[in-house]
């Protein structure tokens, strides 16, 4: 979601100096609006549309383009802390005839946030199981992608839904047992061990902690002006709460490895695609994947950091088209356009 942001105002930057200017005060004004109308304006131009789902009390919100047909649904789970339309700037690149759901994860942007809801991976694996349901996306299996946090659900799903999934695509998923941990991993632990759970680094409530927390999740460093990360900040600063509540439950003992714990269940055709400068979670847990998973094809992606989506958006797509008419033989060049 933030780099997508912020490669707004990069191209902001080519138009004339009145409109920027008009452009960053009401970004100052109204961050929280003016993000919500660019997502609007992009759902718009890529043919995505909103719509809510309910399974008895609890309120499912996706957006989605096309209709299932006989190439397989995709079904597209974000990662900690962003929403649905962080997957646009990969959906620009989707041909327009393939059926896609992108859904707001539980307790995220338009979807139910509860106090009573189980946030652990096996209980985000159940709630999207509610909302597959719901949709009846799965009367035909479907294909399931998911990145980071959203990466461990979808592999989670594959494994306890099996007939739900026709094929996977898991992009620098969440949720192995590494032999050594990184850096990133290492500061977690430290700062659990002194319950200074105010600093944890993908939770950013100031513009420096913003700054740091893009140059942790992304390769391209990006030179963001002051007033645009303080507005980032207060875009995010409202959910903080549950975003802090929520990384405290997948790092948990029953959520932490819970793919690693999984993924020999597997059955699927799977992909995996990894950034090999993603500091969050490191790129060797790509061969752990493919050595447990039997039919599995690994990419990684050269001076690309743990944002693969953001990052890369027109490859991931590519590689997922790809994927597909491997997968489900459909020829990629007449039916994929």
């Amino acid at each position: 979601m933030d780099l997508d942001v912020v490669n707004m105002f990069v191209i902001a930057g080519g138009t004339l100096a009145i409109p920027i200017l008009a452009f960053v005060a009401s970004f100052l004004l109204w961050p929280s609006a003016l993000i919500r109308i660019y997502y609007w304006y992009w759902r718009r131009t890529l043919g995505m549309q909103v719509r809510y789902v309910h399974h008895e009390d609890y309120q499912f919100c996706y957006s989605f383009r096309g209709r299932p047909g006989y190439k397989p649904s995709i079904l597209m789970l974000h990662g900690f802390s962003a929403h649905k339309d962080m997957w646009l700037s990969v959906v620009k690149f989707l041909p327009k005839n393939l059926h896609l759901v992108c859904v707001d994860m539980p307790g995220h942007e338009g979807t139910t946030r509860s106090s009573l809801d189980d946030l652990s991976i096996d209980g985000q694996v159940k709630r999207i199981h509610q909302f597959v349901e719901c949709l009846k996306l799965n009367k035909k299996p479907f294909h399931l992608v998911g990145t980071s946090m959203g990466g461990q659900v979808a592999g989670v799903y594959a494994a306890y839904y099996p007939s739900d999934v026709s094929s996977l695509c898991l992009v620098c998923p969440a949720g192995l047992q590494y032999s050594t941990d990184n850096q990133f991993v290492q500061r977690l632990k430290e700062l659990q061990d002194s319950a200074a759970v105010e600093k944890i680094p993908l939770i950013p409530s100031t513009p420096e902690e913003m700054s740091e927390m893009l140059q942790l999740c992304s390769y391209v460093r990006f030179k963001v002006p002051q007033q645009i990360l303080q507005g980032l900040v207060d875009v995010r600063i409202p959910h903080n709460n549950f975003y802090r509540k929520l990384f405290l439950e997948i790092v948990s003992e029953k959520s932490r490895y819970s793919l690693h714990q999984n993924m020999d269940k597997i059955k699927v055709p799977t992909q995996i695609i990894w950034g090999k400068q993603d500091q969050v979670l490191d790129v060797s847990g790509a061969d752990m994947l493919a050595k447990s998973i039997a039919n599995c094809q690994v990419e990684l992606l050269e001076n690309c950091g743990h944002s693969v989506v953001m990052e890369r958006p027109r490859k991931t797509a590519k590689l997922i088209i790809d994927f597909l008419a491997s997968v489900h033989n459909i020829d990629n060049n007449k039916k994929l356009d």
